[in-house]
């Protein structure tokens, strides 16, 4: 399962990013449906799914709530990183792509996508590592779109495509590597469970900004209200209906 999780997240990253670099420029026209659908699946599943097990598993909700709070001003500060780009805005102005820094737009992505990678398994009530397939599917909607706009801003900054290649494969790593450090962790017993509790309640409070910002955004900025409604209500649907049938 977890081999899957690695392949699964690397892809998600490394294919779409790949295309805009050697290929031809994705229609980011089209990303920004994609994002809404996406901010309304992270959303809805924080909600009904890592918020709960987080106060049902804590010994302190009150620290999870603050933890929380904490996350959320805590990708604010990331965003002053990378401008919201993946998430929040596409850059579709190839002038605007010069004014970004490659290196410093790519450690502030990598750094997200590392806890992203590292919620996707924590510990049941018996020990065992449990996986989130539910999560997994709203992280992979979130990476493509990312991975497309880092690529275009490589492309633009880099005329070796070695060089953005190589940025690029950074980005793409980070999930998967945030998977096999928590896994790790829990199999050598670094972390406990309530500190497993702390780390996800930081990056649901990462998931509440990114999924906001998403949707207030791109649905106000890109398309139409009622199709920005349409399209939030059957992500945030998904989300429901997997959690429901996955228990």
């Amino acid at each position: 399962m977890t081999l899957f999780y690695i392949i699964t997240l690397l892809l998600s990253a490394l294919v779409p990013g790949l295309l805009v670099i050697y290929y031809r420029r994705l229609l980011r026209s089209d990303m920004h449906l994609l994002m809404i659908f996406a901010g309304a699946y992270i959303f809805s599943i924080t909600i009904v799914h890592l918020i709960p097990e987080l106060i049902t598993q804590t010994i302190n909700p009150q620290r999870v709530g603050l933890l929380i709070l904490a996350g959320f001003f805590i990708q604010i500060l990331l965003d002053s990183a990378t401008s919201g780009i993946g998430h929040s805005h596409l850059l579709e102005d190839e002038e605007v792509m010069h004014h970004y820094s490659p290196v410093m737009l790519t450690m502030g992505l990598s750094i997200h996508a590392l806890m992203d990678g590292s919620i996707l398994i924590h510990p049941g009530a018996d020990g065992r590592i449990e996986y989130a397939t539910g999560l997994l599917i709203g992280i992979v909607l979130h990476k493509i779109p990312a991975a497309i706009a880092l690529a275009g801003v490589l492309k633009m900054s880099f005329k070796n495509g070695r060089f953005a290649m190589i940025l690029l494969l950074v980005f793409s790593l980070a999930s998967p590597a945030g998977l096999i450090f928590s896994e790790m962790f829990h199999e050598m017993n670094i972390m406990s469970n309530e500190g497993f509790v702390m780390l996800f309640a930081v990056i649901s409070g990462n998931f509440i900004y990114i999924s906001t910002s998403i949707f207030f955004e791109s649905g106000r900025k890109h398309t139409a209200w009622k199709k920005t409604v349409f399209i939030s209500l059957t992500g945030a649907l998904m989300a429901v209906l997997i959690e429901v049938f996955s228990h």
